[in-house]
């Protein structure tokens, strides 16, 4: 009867979810047993339709704000270090392993041998992404293969299996996964391409946390991403989207409405007409809404369009707005408001919104028409899986594996390059003249390939920007004292009128004391000391209590185990420092 019970409600809850009506007159739903499903391929679908509520929706940005990467009205409990003990939740919950274990121990009654073979390898990758957002999190956790029967004491209070282990599990699931599913492109659905995808990230997390922390053997996890990437560049559908146009291929990428599926192996559907949207537009258009900004430690990092150093020049720091984007990395002027921006849908140039953003930096990427301004109207499709991606791992784990050479950046990071008109990356010059600048942020980095490791970092920061990667990038690399850094906006000399997209007039005034008498179209009035701060070298300091913050090496990259799990199974230990 429980298994009833379960299937009945599992299938019920799939059912307010889905967006079509093929299932509903299938079978009375009074009807469905563990005898009477997972019977057809149907089934198997349709069960499986379940696990996609896994992935990330609007919050597809979530590990930059973690990392600070994105600077808001409140900086995030990570980079407070602000953390506490939960009593429950934090992220461990395991209704999903149940859902997917649950189906793999049920799948093989159905009788069609392709859809057993497609579906299994769709569960395999779910239970394979559950587990790394798992060892992410948590380090080592229980790995359980089999769904538990409550009274199962034993199994409930089995203590945490090694990360390695787990991870061995995950590379297990992926393999079986890329056997067995459909091969192609499906730009919503797991293929053997996600799985693949998937692999090479996993590959690449798993080595550099290990290699970072002196464990032996992470060597295997770089070359399965290696691997993995390799079949992706070599045998797939998939490449960079490009169509030649270097100003603006890079945004269109994203503020496309539908996944651009020449680069996007796997994305999140969004679609008003069954009201799944999010709320991107409204994040970085409105001043109510977090006023979200880029750092201008990340803003330093993009590169001169001609491939040199915007960092080697003298007193970098102090170089106003549209001097200081111009001649940039086209990336830039395609994921902040610089001079000449003109919002999609729209012809005017529009300047940065100072309202709208707490560092003056206002991100435009994902931002589409203004029609979908209002609060969860966005139908732009989020990544989840992309190509770009892919190079950047496979040029990073050959870069930390010490096989790298200038045929492997080639096939890889010159790919990225090309699409918004830059020079490619040279691995000689890279490593014969690494970037004191980048040093500075991440001083852990060293050996005869130092300066190209830190030339990808850079080239990873900011291709994948907003797209969920930093915070975890941050601990796989040990730099957590990175986010303690200084978080800075744009340069001002002073009280004064400004123009922020180099057209002749005034967008901005700074003042102290009373409103000036000026008048303007659009003009912002900005006061010093209660609407904006500059720190002592006239660089706009979001909000003067950001600057204390710390972080604990030996604690905070690791989240803690809720004290009622701890509670209930005696067997399970806290992760180090949350004792």
């Amino acid at each position: 009867m429980k298994h009833k019970i379960y299937i009945l409600s599992f299938i019920i809850s799939l059912l307010f979810i889905s967006c079509s009506d093929e299932y509903l007159n299938k079978e009375p739903l009074s009807e469905v047993t563990e005898d009477s499903f997972f019977l057809k391929a149907s089934d198997l679908e349709l069960y499986t339709n379940g696990f996609y509520r896994m992935f990330p929706e609007a919050s597809i940005y979530n590990g930059d704000e973690r990392a600070g990467e994105i600077i808001t009205t409140t900086l995030s409990e990570e980079v407070r270090s602000a953390r506490l003990i939960p009593t429950s939740g934090g992220g461990w919950n395991w209704d999903y392993l149940r859902d997917i274990n649950y189906f793999l121990d049920n799948y093989e009654k159905c009788d069609d041998e392709s859809a057993k073979r497609h579906y299994s390898g769709v569960a395999r990758f779910f239970r394979a992404y559950f587990y790394f957002e798992k060892v992410k999190r948590f380090g080592d956790v229980p790995w359980y293969e089999k769904t538990i029967d409550p009274t199962d004491t034993e199994s409930l209070q089995k203590p945490r299996d090694s990360r390695q282990f787990v991870v061995d599990k995950i590379i297990e699931d992926l393999d079986y996964a890329i056997e067995n599913l459909n091969e192609e492109v499906q730009a919503y659905r797991i293929t053997k391409y996600s799985a693949l995808a998937l692999k090479s990230r996993v590959g690449l997390y798993e080595g550099t946390f290990e290699k970072y922390r002196g464990v032996s053997n992470y060597e295997k996890y770089l070359q399965a991403s290696v691997s993995a990437s390799l079949v992706l560049m070599n045998d797939s559908p998939y490449g960079v989207y490009s169509t030649g146009d270097t100003r603006n291929d890079y945004m269109n990428l994203f503020n496309s409405h539908d996944a651009q599926t020449s680069e996007m192996i796997l994305s999140r559907q969004f679609d008003q007409a069954v009201a799944v949207d999010h709320n991107v537009n409204y994040y970085t258009t409105t001043s109510s809404y977090g006023r979200p900004g880029m750092p201008k430690a990340l803003v330093n990092s993009y590169l001169m369009v001609d491939g040199s150093r915007f960092t080697d020049q003298a007193n970098y720091n102090q170089i106003f707005f549209t001097d200081e984007v111009a001649n940039r990395d086209p990336r830039l002027s395609q994921t902040i408001r610089t001079p000449g921006y003109i919002r999609k849908g729209e012809s005017i140039e529009l300047a940065p919104n100072l309202g709208a953003t707490m560092t003056g930096y206002q991100l435009t990427k994902y931002v589409t028409e203004p029609v979908y301004d209002t609060n969860d109207e966005s139908i732009t499709d989020l990544p989840i899986l992309r190509f770009g991606e892919v190079l950047l791992n496979y040029a990073e784990a050959k870069a930390e594996l010490g096989t790298i050479a200038q045929a492997d950046l080639d096939v890889s990071i010159k790919l990225l390059r090309d699409r918004v008109g830059m020079p490619n990356l040279s691995m000689a010059d890279a490593n014969s003249n690494p970037d004191t600048f980048m040093e500075d942020q991440y001083p852990t980095v060293s050996g005869a390939n130092k300066g190209l490791v830190l030339e990808i970092r850079r080239e990873r920061r900011i291709e994948l920007y907003m797209e969920n990667f930093r915070w975890d990038d941050i601990v796989r690399w040990k730099s957590g004292q990175t986010i303690t850094q200084s978080l800075r906006g744009l340069y001002f000399p002073g009280v004064g009128e400004y123009d922020l997209d180099a057209d002749g007039n005034t967008d901005v005034v700074l003042y102290e004391g009373e409103t000036p008498d000026i008048s303007g179209e659009g003009v912002q009035y900005i006061k010093l000391g209660s609407d904006l701060y500059l720190d002592e070298n006239n660089l706009v300091n979001p909000q003067p209590d950001f600057n204390n913050r710390s972080f604990n090496e030996n604690r905070d990259y690791l989240y803690p185990i809720p004290r009622v799990e701890l509670q209930l199974n005696p067997n399970l230990t806290q992760n180090p420092g949350w004792e």
